[in-house]
Protein backbone atom coordinates (compact mmCIF):
# COMPACT_ATOMS: atom_id res chain seq x y z
CA UNK A 1 0.00 0.00 0.00
CA UNK A 2 1.30 3.49 -1.07
CA UNK A 3 2.00 5.79 1.66
CA UNK A 4 0.68 9.51 0.79
CA UNK A 5 3.06 12.06 -0.32
CA UNK A 6 4.89 14.21 2.98
CA UNK A 7 3.94 17.60 3.52
CA UNK A 8 5.73 19.97 1.63
CA UNK A 9 8.12 22.00 3.44
CA UNK A 10 7.51 25.84 2.70
CA UNK A 11 8.95 29.14 4.44
CA UNK A 12 6.77 31.53 3.45
CA UNK A 13 7.90 35.90 3.84
CA UNK A 14 5.39 36.48 6.50
CA UNK A 15 6.83 40.10 6.44
CA UNK A 16 4.33 42.59 4.64
CA UNK A 17 1.55 41.25 6.96
CA UNK A 18 4.11 42.74 10.17
CA UNK A 19 5.19 45.16 9.14
CA UNK A 20 2.73 46.87 6.26
CA UNK A 21 -1.05 47.85 5.92
CA UNK A 22 -2.10 47.69 2.42
CA UNK A 23 -2.15 45.31 -0.25
CA UNK A 24 0.71 43.26 -0.28
CA UNK A 25 0.18 42.87 3.93
CA UNK A 26 -3.22 41.84 3.01
CA UNK A 27 -2.07 39.12 0.21
CA UNK A 28 0.69 37.65 2.90
CA UNK A 29 -2.08 37.22 5.60
CA UNK A 30 -4.17 35.99 3.89
CA UNK A 31 -2.69 33.65 2.39
CA UNK A 32 -0.49 32.18 4.90
CA UNK A 33 -4.12 31.70 6.92
CA UNK A 34 -5.18 29.82 4.09
CA UNK A 35 -2.93 27.37 4.04
CA UNK A 36 -2.13 27.40 7.67
CA UNK A 37 -6.20 26.46 8.25
CA UNK A 38 -6.84 24.19 5.02
CA UNK A 39 -4.02 22.85 3.49
CA UNK A 40 -1.77 21.17 6.52
CA UNK A 41 -1.69 17.74 4.55
CA UNK A 42 0.27 19.37 1.46
CA UNK A 43 2.38 22.33 3.13
CA UNK A 44 3.83 22.31 6.39
CA UNK A 45 4.09 25.98 6.86
CA UNK A 46 6.85 28.56 8.59
CA UNK A 47 6.62 31.71 9.11
CA UNK A 48 9.86 34.36 8.28
CA UNK A 49 10.41 37.86 8.93
CA UNK A 50 12.60 40.40 9.85
CA UNK A 51 11.77 41.89 13.22
CA UNK A 52 13.49 44.80 12.92
CA UNK A 53 10.57 46.76 14.92
CA UNK A 54 8.00 45.80 17.97
CA UNK A 55 5.35 44.83 15.46
CA UNK A 56 4.37 41.37 15.62
CA UNK A 57 2.26 38.56 13.33
CA UNK A 58 -1.20 39.46 13.31
CA UNK A 59 -3.54 37.26 15.61
CA UNK A 60 -4.46 34.63 12.66
CA UNK A 61 -0.87 33.98 12.21
CA UNK A 62 0.10 33.64 16.17
CA UNK A 63 0.32 30.12 16.21
CA UNK A 64 2.48 29.67 13.06
CA UNK A 65 5.76 28.57 13.57
CA UNK A 66 8.55 31.12 12.77
CA UNK A 67 11.70 32.29 12.10
CA UNK A 68 13.28 35.76 12.01
CA UNK A 69 15.85 37.90 11.43
CA UNK A 70 16.27 41.32 13.64
CA UNK A 71 17.72 44.03 10.61
CA UNK A 72 16.86 47.34 9.86
CA UNK A 73 14.79 47.29 6.67
CA UNK A 74 17.42 49.07 4.53
CA UNK A 75 20.08 46.22 5.47
CA UNK A 76 17.65 43.66 5.04
CA UNK A 77 16.67 44.88 1.49
CA UNK A 78 20.73 45.50 0.41
CA UNK A 79 21.86 42.08 1.95
CA UNK A 80 19.05 40.37 0.01
CA UNK A 81 20.30 42.05 -3.61
CA UNK A 82 23.69 41.17 -2.69
CA UNK A 83 23.31 38.05 -1.57
CA UNK A 84 22.33 37.69 -5.14
CA UNK A 85 25.14 39.76 -6.66
CA UNK A 86 27.48 37.62 -4.98
CA UNK A 87 25.64 34.42 -5.19
CA UNK A 88 26.33 33.91 -1.44
CA UNK A 89 23.57 31.85 0.96
CA UNK A 90 23.52 33.77 3.61
CA UNK A 91 19.65 33.63 4.37
CA UNK A 92 19.68 29.72 4.42
CA UNK A 93 20.04 29.06 7.79
CA UNK A 94 17.45 31.55 8.64
CA UNK A 95 14.40 30.58 6.19
CA UNK A 96 15.21 27.07 7.42
CA UNK A 97 13.90 25.06 10.10
CA UNK A 98 14.17 21.48 11.29
CA UNK A 99 10.97 19.61 10.03
CA UNK A 100 8.07 18.16 12.77
CA UNK A 101 7.13 15.11 10.26
CA UNK A 102 8.93 15.35 7.19
CA UNK A 103 12.93 15.62 7.16
CA UNK A 104 13.40 14.48 4.13
CA UNK A 105 11.09 16.66 2.22
CA UNK A 106 12.98 19.69 0.72
CA UNK A 107 11.91 23.22 2.01
CA UNK A 108 10.83 25.98 -0.66
CA UNK A 109 11.10 29.69 0.14
CA UNK A 110 8.39 32.10 -0.79
CA UNK A 111 8.91 35.67 -1.04
CA UNK A 112 5.53 37.68 -0.97
CA UNK A 113 7.04 41.16 -1.40
CA UNK A 114 9.40 41.83 -3.99
CA UNK A 115 13.29 40.58 -1.76
CA UNK A 116 13.95 37.39 -2.69
CA UNK A 117 17.68 36.38 -1.37
CA UNK A 118 19.92 33.78 -2.70
CA UNK A 119 19.05 30.76 -1.56
CA UNK A 120 20.02 27.14 -2.09
CA UNK A 121 16.19 25.48 -2.31
CA UNK A 122 13.97 26.39 -5.01
CA UNK A 123 11.74 29.67 -4.58
CA UNK A 124 8.58 31.21 -5.37
CA UNK A 125 8.26 35.00 -6.01
CA UNK A 126 5.31 37.04 -5.93
CA UNK A 127 5.39 39.88 -7.94
CA UNK A 128 2.66 42.50 -7.38
CA UNK A 129 3.21 45.08 -10.26
CA UNK A 130 6.03 46.81 -11.80
CA UNK A 131 4.85 50.00 -11.67
CA UNK A 132 7.93 52.21 -10.85
CA UNK A 133 9.56 51.02 -14.48
CA UNK A 134 5.68 51.99 -16.03
CA UNK A 135 5.65 54.98 -13.99
CA UNK A 136 8.74 56.16 -12.36
CA UNK A 137 8.04 59.13 -11.70
CA UNK A 138 5.64 58.55 -8.88
CA UNK A 139 8.45 56.35 -6.99
CA UNK A 140 11.25 57.81 -4.93
CA UNK A 141 14.37 58.11 -6.50
CA UNK A 142 15.93 55.76 -3.91
CA UNK A 143 13.46 53.08 -4.71
CA UNK A 144 13.69 53.71 -8.37
CA UNK A 145 17.36 52.85 -8.17
CA UNK A 146 17.18 49.72 -5.51
CA UNK A 147 14.23 48.32 -7.74
CA UNK A 148 15.51 48.79 -11.19
CA UNK A 149 18.76 47.21 -9.79
CA UNK A 150 17.01 44.12 -7.63
CA UNK A 151 13.66 43.35 -9.16
CA UNK A 152 15.33 41.84 -12.70
CA UNK A 153 17.62 39.70 -10.27
CA UNK A 154 15.05 38.46 -8.45
CA UNK A 155 12.97 38.10 -11.27
CA UNK A 156 15.13 35.80 -12.84
CA UNK A 157 16.64 33.96 -9.96
CA UNK A 158 13.26 32.59 -8.68
CA UNK A 159 12.10 29.24 -9.82
CA UNK A 160 8.55 30.26 -10.29
CA UNK A 161 7.25 33.24 -10.41
CA UNK A 162 3.15 33.91 -9.33
CA UNK A 163 1.85 37.21 -10.90
CA UNK A 164 -1.33 38.52 -9.38
CA UNK A 165 -2.71 39.94 -12.83
CA UNK A 166 -2.22 38.54 -16.39
CA UNK A 167 -1.07 42.86 -16.21
CA UNK A 168 1.92 42.12 -14.37
CA UNK A 169 2.28 39.18 -16.27
CA UNK A 170 2.86 41.23 -19.57
CA UNK A 171 5.04 43.43 -17.80
CA UNK A 172 7.01 40.79 -16.70
CA UNK A 173 7.87 39.39 -20.12
CA UNK A 174 7.66 42.72 -21.91
CA UNK A 175 10.10 44.30 -19.46
CA UNK A 176 12.36 41.61 -18.31
CA UNK A 177 12.10 39.32 -20.60
CA UNK A 178 10.52 36.60 -18.40
CA UNK A 179 9.71 33.17 -19.58
CA UNK A 180 5.82 32.89 -19.81
CA UNK A 181 6.01 29.30 -18.23
CA UNK A 182 7.61 30.64 -15.67
CA UNK A 183 4.80 32.89 -14.27
CA UNK A 184 1.79 31.91 -12.86
CA UNK A 185 -1.06 34.59 -12.81
CA UNK A 186 -2.89 33.64 -9.83
CA UNK A 187 -5.94 36.29 -8.43
CA UNK A 188 -6.04 37.78 -4.82
CA UNK A 189 -9.06 37.11 -3.07
CA UNK A 190 -11.95 39.11 -1.09
CA UNK A 191 -12.49 38.67 2.32
CA UNK A 192 -15.31 37.64 3.80
CA UNK A 193 -15.93 40.78 5.89
CA UNK A 194 -16.66 42.79 2.93
CA UNK A 195 -20.20 41.93 2.45
CA UNK A 196 -23.57 45.06 2.45
CA UNK A 197 -23.54 46.76 5.90
CA UNK A 198 -26.32 47.05 7.90
CA UNK A 199 -28.04 51.04 7.36
CA UNK A 200 -27.67 51.49 11.60
CA UNK A 201 -24.19 50.09 10.88
CA UNK A 202 -23.45 52.73 8.18
CA UNK A 203 -24.98 55.35 10.29
CA UNK A 204 -22.39 54.86 12.48
CA UNK A 205 -19.49 54.62 11.06
CA UNK A 206 -20.32 58.20 8.58
CA UNK A 207 -20.62 59.86 12.26
CA UNK A 208 -17.10 58.75 12.97
CA UNK A 209 -15.64 59.55 9.63
CA UNK A 210 -17.36 61.89 7.37
CA UNK A 211 -19.76 65.24 7.98
CA UNK A 212 -23.19 64.28 7.38
CA UNK A 213 -23.58 64.21 3.71
CA UNK A 214 -23.74 62.06 0.75
CA UNK A 215 -20.44 61.25 -0.61
CA UNK A 216 -18.45 59.59 -3.01
CA UNK A 217 -15.68 57.04 -1.70
CA UNK A 218 -11.68 56.97 -2.56
CA UNK A 219 -9.73 54.13 -0.04
CA UNK A 220 -5.92 53.56 -0.93
CA UNK A 221 -2.33 54.99 0.34
CA UNK A 222 -2.05 58.78 -0.43
CA UNK A 223 0.21 58.57 -3.37
CA UNK A 224 -0.02 59.89 -6.99
CA UNK A 225 -0.59 56.77 -8.64
CA UNK A 226 -3.80 56.56 -7.55
CA UNK A 227 -4.75 60.01 -9.16
CA UNK A 228 -6.66 61.62 -6.23
CA UNK A 229 -6.46 64.91 -8.71
CA UNK A 230 -8.58 63.59 -11.17
CA UNK A 231 -11.60 62.85 -8.65
CA UNK A 232 -10.83 66.38 -7.24
CA UNK A 233 -11.18 68.02 -10.25
CA UNK A 234 -14.29 66.02 -11.47
CA UNK A 235 -16.15 66.60 -7.95
CA UNK A 236 -15.05 70.48 -9.07
CA UNK A 237 -16.56 70.06 -12.00
CA UNK A 238 -20.09 68.13 -10.76
CA UNK A 239 -19.77 71.12 -7.65
CA UNK A 240 -20.27 73.87 -10.77
CA UNK A 241 -23.60 71.38 -11.69
CA UNK A 242 -24.92 71.76 -8.20
CA UNK A 243 -23.68 68.46 -6.95
CA UNK A 244 -23.26 68.48 -3.65
CA UNK A 245 -21.77 65.17 -2.69
CA UNK A 246 -18.46 65.23 -0.54
CA UNK A 247 -15.30 63.05 -1.95
CA UNK A 248 -14.36 61.06 1.25
CA UNK A 249 -10.69 59.94 1.19
CA UNK A 250 -9.71 56.84 3.33
CA UNK A 251 -5.57 55.67 3.73
CA UNK A 252 -2.70 56.32 5.15
CA UNK A 253 -0.23 58.75 4.00
CA UNK A 254 2.68 57.61 1.58
CA UNK A 255 4.15 60.02 -0.16
CA UNK A 256 4.71 62.95 -2.70
CA UNK A 257 0.98 63.95 -1.99
CA UNK A 258 1.69 67.88 -1.38
CA UNK A 259 0.52 68.74 -4.93
CA UNK A 260 -2.77 67.54 -4.04
CA UNK A 261 -3.41 69.73 -1.00
CA UNK A 262 -1.81 72.42 -3.12
CA UNK A 263 -5.19 71.81 -5.61
CA UNK A 264 -7.61 71.70 -3.08
CA UNK A 265 -6.61 75.38 -2.24
CA UNK A 266 -6.70 76.29 -5.58
CA UNK A 267 -9.85 75.28 -6.40
CA UNK A 268 -11.72 76.07 -3.27
CA UNK A 269 -12.53 72.63 -2.43
CA UNK A 270 -11.50 71.84 1.43
CA UNK A 271 -14.63 71.82 2.63
CA UNK A 272 -15.93 68.93 -0.51
CA UNK A 273 -13.00 66.79 0.22
CA UNK A 274 -12.49 65.32 3.73
CA UNK A 275 -9.43 62.70 4.78
CA UNK A 276 -10.29 60.82 6.68
CA UNK A 277 -7.19 58.94 7.48
CA UNK A 278 -6.62 55.40 8.13
CA UNK A 279 -9.69 53.89 8.91
CA UNK A 280 -9.64 50.54 11.01
CA UNK A 281 -10.59 47.47 8.96
CA UNK A 282 -14.05 46.94 10.65
CA UNK A 283 -15.34 50.49 9.63
CA UNK A 284 -14.40 49.74 5.59
CA UNK A 285 -17.26 47.65 4.36
CA UNK A 286 -19.88 50.08 6.56
CA UNK A 287 -18.02 53.29 4.31
CA UNK A 288 -18.10 51.40 0.75
CA UNK A 289 -21.99 50.46 1.92
CA UNK A 290 -23.00 54.04 2.33
CA UNK A 291 -21.24 55.91 -0.64
CA UNK A 292 -22.72 56.79 -3.15
CA UNK A 293 -19.87 55.66 -5.34
CA UNK A 294 -16.52 54.23 -4.89
CA UNK A 295 -13.76 56.15 -7.22
CA UNK A 296 -10.44 54.63 -8.81
CA UNK A 297 -8.84 56.45 -11.52
CA UNK A 298 -5.43 55.23 -10.49
CA UNK A 299 -2.79 55.54 -13.10
CA UNK A 300 -1.89 52.03 -12.44
CA UNK A 301 -2.88 48.76 -10.89
CA UNK A 302 -0.82 45.95 -10.63
CA UNK A 303 -4.72 44.09 -8.89
CA UNK A 304 -6.77 46.45 -7.98
CA UNK A 305 -8.34 45.60 -4.15
CA UNK A 306 -10.36 48.25 -4.02
CA UNK A 307 -12.14 47.50 -7.11
CA UNK A 308 -13.31 44.15 -5.45
CA UNK A 309 -13.92 45.29 -1.78
CA UNK A 310 -16.83 48.06 -2.77
CA UNK A 311 -18.32 45.72 -5.17
CA UNK A 312 -18.54 43.42 -2.62
CA UNK A 313 -20.30 45.76 -0.15
CA UNK A 314 -22.68 46.78 -2.89
CA UNK A 315 -21.13 50.33 -4.10
CA UNK A 316 -21.50 50.91 -7.62
CA UNK A 317 -17.53 51.08 -8.93
CA UNK A 318 -16.24 53.84 -11.47
CA UNK A 319 -12.48 53.21 -12.51
CA UNK A 320 -10.26 53.39 -14.86
CA UNK A 321 -9.51 51.53 -18.00
CA UNK A 322 -6.09 50.84 -17.94
CA UNK A 323 -3.59 48.09 -16.36
CA UNK A 324 -5.42 45.17 -14.17
CA UNK A 325 -8.18 46.96 -13.81
CA UNK A 326 -10.66 46.16 -17.04
CA UNK A 327 -9.53 42.46 -16.16
CA UNK A 328 -10.59 42.70 -12.54
CA UNK A 329 -13.84 44.83 -13.09
CA UNK A 330 -14.44 42.84 -15.88
CA UNK A 331 -18.23 44.55 -16.91
CA UNK A 332 -19.49 45.06 -13.22
CA UNK A 333 -18.41 48.74 -13.28
CA UNK A 334 -17.90 52.33 -15.21
CA UNK A 335 -14.60 52.68 -16.50
CA UNK A 336 -12.87 56.06 -17.56
CA UNK A 337 -9.33 57.28 -19.33
CA UNK A 338 -7.62 57.59 -15.91
CA UNK A 339 -6.56 61.64 -16.53
CA UNK A 340 -9.90 62.41 -17.89
CA UNK A 341 -11.79 64.53 -15.17
CA UNK A 342 -14.74 65.35 -17.72
CA UNK A 343 -15.39 61.88 -18.40
CA UNK A 344 -15.04 60.40 -14.52
CA UNK A 345 -17.48 63.44 -13.79
CA UNK A 346 -20.00 62.14 -16.34
CA UNK A 347 -19.71 58.56 -15.10
CA UNK A 348 -20.00 60.18 -11.56
CA UNK A 349 -23.21 62.37 -12.68
CA UNK A 350 -24.70 59.21 -14.58
CA UNK A 351 -25.01 56.94 -11.01
CA UNK A 352 -26.39 59.77 -9.35
CA UNK A 353 -28.90 60.61 -12.00
CA UNK A 354 -29.48 57.58 -14.13
CA UNK A 355 -32.29 55.15 -13.37
CA UNK A 356 -31.46 51.91 -12.44
CA UNK A 357 -27.73 52.09 -13.57
CA UNK A 358 -26.46 52.20 -9.77
CA UNK A 359 -28.74 48.91 -8.98
CA UNK A 360 -27.59 46.82 -12.02
CA UNK A 361 -23.82 47.95 -10.97
CA UNK A 362 -24.32 46.90 -7.96
CA UNK A 363 -25.88 43.31 -9.20
CA UNK A 364 -23.18 43.10 -11.61
CA UNK A 365 -20.54 43.86 -8.62
CA UNK A 366 -21.43 41.41 -6.24
CA UNK A 367 -21.27 38.47 -8.86
CA UNK A 368 -18.04 39.54 -9.99
CA UNK A 369 -16.44 39.94 -6.34
CA UNK A 370 -17.87 36.30 -5.59
CA UNK A 371 -15.71 34.70 -8.31
CA UNK A 372 -11.89 36.17 -6.32
CA UNK A 373 -11.81 33.97 -3.47
CA UNK A 374 -8.70 33.29 -1.06
CA UNK A 375 -9.62 29.65 -0.81
CA UNK A 376 -8.51 29.70 -4.77
CA UNK A 377 -5.87 31.81 -4.46
CA UNK A 378 -4.01 29.65 -1.85
CA UNK A 379 -5.20 26.28 -3.83
CA UNK A 380 -3.22 27.41 -7.15
CA UNK A 381 -0.39 28.55 -4.79
CA UNK A 382 -0.07 25.00 -3.48
CA UNK A 383 -0.17 23.58 -7.29
CA UNK A 384 2.98 25.93 -8.09
CA UNK A 385 4.48 24.81 -4.98
CA UNK A 386 4.04 20.94 -5.45
CA UNK A 387 4.89 21.85 -9.00
CA UNK A 388 8.15 23.50 -8.34
CA UNK A 389 9.32 20.90 -5.69
CA UNK A 390 8.66 17.96 -8.21
CA UNK A 391 10.70 19.73 -10.89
Amino acid sequence: MSQPNPALRVTLDAGPAVHQSAGLARYAERLAAQLLANHTDDVELTLFYNAHSAHTLPLSLHNAPTRTVRQNQLTWRLSSLASQLLRLPIYDRAVSSPSRQSPNVPILYHATEHLLPYLHCPTVLTVHDLIFERIPEHHTLRNQLFLRLAMPRFVKAADAIIAVSWQTKRDLIQLYNAPADKIHVIYEGIDARFQPAAPAEVARVKALHSPQRPYLLMVGTLEPRKNHASAIRALARLKQQGVSHQLLIVGGLGWMFEPVHELLDELHMNDDVHFAGYVPNEDLAALYSGADAVLLPSLYEGFGFTVLEAMACGAPVICSNVSSLPEVAGKAALMTPPEDEEALAAAIQRILTEPGLADSLRQKGAARAALFRWERCAQETVAVYQAVAGG
